[in-house]
């Protein structure tokens, strides 16, 4: 599958896939994605880089996360948001945090992204899916 063929499975988030923090992200959101809304793909993969460069995101240098819904982009707290929302249940109450400005917001997450090998470590390789999770990873 590439960025080309993402729209037909639902919404797909692009994470950093040795990013510590990261794979922690996607694992919350494995446990807690009870519908398997969620679909995945590590930005070093293909799929993943085809998607941050569609979106105006470097690759190389993604300090944005990505979501990829019915082909609109969000990025950043917008997407954290939205993707919080989109487990429903208690997690909705997150949607309150859209009460602080998004540039304060924002710029919070920059300095997380910024920092996020320092502060929580990196990988050797990209997250590995359980084998019962893998259908919900692009690639």
């Amino acid at each position: 599958m590439n960025g080309d063929d993402v729209g037909a499975g639902g919404p797909v988030i692009v994470f950093d896939g040795v990013c510590a923090l990261c794979s922690r992200w996607v694992g919350f959101l494995l446990r807690f994605d009870r519908r398997g809304r969620y679909r995945f793909a590590a930005m070093q993969g293909a799929s993943g880089r085809a998607l941050l460069h569609r979106h105006g995101l470097d690759p190389d240098d993604p300090l944005s996360f990505l979501l990829v819904e019915d082909g609109q982009a969000w990025t950043d707290t917008d997407a954290m948001l939205r993707v919080l929302d989109g487990l429903g249940g208690v997690w909705r109450v997150s949607g309150g945090l859209r009460a602080l400005p998004r540039a304060w917001r924002d710029r919070a997450y920059r300095v997380l992204a910024r920092n996020r090998y320092r502060w929580f470590g990196r990988h050797g390789r990209c997250y590995l899916p359980a084998p019962d999770q893998a259908a919900r990873f692009l690639e």
